[in-house]
């Protein structure tokens, strides 16, 4: 008798299993996710768009309530500074709103673009890898690509939204059609491009904050090399089209309507994005391909205390805001010459911006004002670090040790408030030293140092008040914060254009300040901003002793 035998054959997987529909499996649930935590965060940043279309579609008019009007700002961005803060100055020949609002304004709207879409890639990647959430949801029924794919997708929602709500109020505000489509069209890839150069360098990097920062430096070099090619002559030179900034503003809405800078903007999107998904493909879960680099074997003796350690996790964000508010003083100070220049034909409500009909000094108190509220957003995201640290575990590890909790978030709070001191410093004489250059007048260095060290004390409330958030409701700590600074700078710059309320202006602590050299210091103010921020703090050190870690 034979003995029969069966075979099972096993199938082979087919491609598809191994493809794109098992990369990409729970999708659909992922996007819906992304879209859920980011319920409050992305509408914020598209509405900032709207906002600013808004209030310059509503303030040129003001400012120059005929169109030959605008004949007298358009030096402010004609000279070569004044092209490397905006850009290449397409028809300010013969200006219109509508040209006035491409040449000075539309710049900012694809920076905005790129900022959001930066920090959306890198939270919902990286970031997520970081925390091991992602870990979690990879643990059920998803794919490889899938969190990848979501992050775009939903980046590709937020770019065609803020893309549509650009050109609608352009459009509404009576700009011509074709122009405002196109700034529409050139906000949104740039913010795609930008997403494509987030998700690359969120696979370069183990950490989602230093791959937002590398992303943040490919977006200071493209800034740098559209400056420069601008600087070069009105139009724009070769090394303006080395930069998708640069593209962007090449399509010279209003004037020549031009599409084809667009191609570049979206081919470059796209081969981001590719290379993105190749890099995912061929690295590990929660690996990179820029290595950490090893600590050395024994930690330098400061780094044993408080203040030691939050000095080294604050160093990176000090160094990053520290250089990009440094950049950006010098250029205010060397800017100084071209306000000079248009000084005479200014209208009454551009000047009342600067505070004076003394265009020298309420410029120069006006650079002190500007910078202490970016030194006050430094404080904001400083102090987020406490969340992270909080939120990682890593803060029980340090409190495990005989270290207290108000040992460790005061040293984080002294840390930050050193570094606002020393960020008004070094940016008040660097924009001194470049005023001084441009005006052969080196008095400049004194008078705008003494600018910016004079309202310090509002940055400093600002990091008080984050400190009695985080003590008491961490939750609120970085949209409240967010909000304070907000209003600085909404009063600090728009509160005699716009004519807003003594109340609405009382609360910036910057307003209660001297603003030197057009007031004299006044010390009583400066020492009460800063008393109001050490109790905040004091309150939000007792409120931290006094709530659990862990639950918000």
């Amino acid at each position: 008798m034979t003995a029969r035998t069966t075979h099972t054959h096993v199938a082979a997987p087919r491609s598809t299993d191994r493809g794109t529909a098992s990369s990409l499996a729970g999708l659909g649930a992922l996007i819906r996710l992304v879209l859920r935590r980011d319920r409050i965060r992305l509408p914020a940043w598209i509405a900032g768009h709207g906002l600013l279309v808004l209030y310059i579609g509503a303030a040129l008019p003001q400012l120059a309530p005929r169109e030959e009007d605008l004949r007298n700002l358009t030096v402010i961005f004609a000279q070569p500074v004044g092209r490397m803060f905006t850009g290449p100055a397409f028809g300010l020949d013969a200006p219109t709103y509508e040209r006035f609002f491409a040449a000075g304004y539309a710049p900012y709207l694809f920076i905005l673009s790129a900022l959001m879409n930066i920090f959306l890639i890198t939270r919902h990647t990286r970031g997520e890898e970081q925390s091991g959430r992602a870990e979690l949801i990879r643990a059920s029924v998803t794919g490889r690509h899938t969190a990848l794919t979501a992050a775009l997708v939903v980046a590709l929602l937020a770019n065609a939204a803020a893309a549509a709500l650009v050109a609608g109020l352009a459009i509404g505000t009576g700009y011509a059609v074709t122009g405002s489509v196109l700034i529409g069209l050139a906000t949104g890839l740039t913010g795609m491009v930008f997403a494509g150069i987030a998700a690359v360098t969120s696979q370069l990097s183990e950490f989602s904050r230093t791959a937002a920062g590398m992303a943040g430096a490919v977006l200071g070099v493209t800034f740098v090399l559209r400056a420069l090619g601008d600087m070069a002559e009105v139009g724009g030179s070769a090394l303006s089209w080395a930069s998708p900034l640069g593209w962007a503003t090449q399509t010279a809405a209003y004037v020549h309507d031009r599409w084809a800078p667009l191609a570049l903007s979206a081919a470059l999107a796209l081969l981001a994005i590719a290379l993105a998904f190749t890099l995912q493909r061929r690295r590990d879960f929660s690996a990179s391909f820029v290595a950490t680099r090893p600590g050395t074997a024994r930690a330098h003796p400061w780094l044993g205390s408080p203040v030691g350690l939050a000095a080294r996790l604050q160093r990176g964000g000090l160094l990053g805001w520290g250089i990009a508010i440094l950049l950006l003083g010098v250029v205010d100070g060397a800017f100084t010459e071209a306000m000079l220049d248009a000084a005479d034909g200014m209208p009454d409500e551009l000047s009342a911006v600067f505070g004076t009909e003394a265009m020298l000094e309420g410029y120069t108190a006006f650079l002190g004002s500007f910078v202490i509220i970016f030194a006050a957003a430094y404080a904001v995201y400083a102090m987020q670090t406490l969340r992270t640290e909080e939120g990682s575990g890593r803060a029980d590890a340090v409190l495990a040790t005989p270290v207290g909790r108000i040992s460790w978030s005061a040293a984080h709070v002294l840390v930050i408030a050193v570094g606002i001191l020393l960020l008004s410093t070094v940016t008040g004489l660097g924009a001194g030293l470049a005023a001084a250059l441009v005006t052969g007048d080196g008095d400049m260095v004194g008078d705008i140092l003494l600018s910016h060290l004079a309202v310090v004390p509002a940055a400093l409330a600002v990091l008080g008040l984050c400190t009695a958030l985080f003590g008491w409701l961490p939750r609120l700590m970085a949209i409240l914060g967010w909000i304070a600074v907000a209003v600085m700078g909404i009063v600090d710059m728009f509160a005699e254009m716009l004519d807003l309320p003594s109340w609405f202006r009382s609360l910036s602590p910057l307003h209660h300040l001297a603003g030197i050299p057009v007031e004299e210091f006044a010390l009583t103010p400066f020492l009460v901003v800063t008393a109001i921020a050490v109790v905040a703090a004091a309150i939000g050190l007792l409120g931290l002793r006094r709530r659990q870690l862990n639950v918000t």
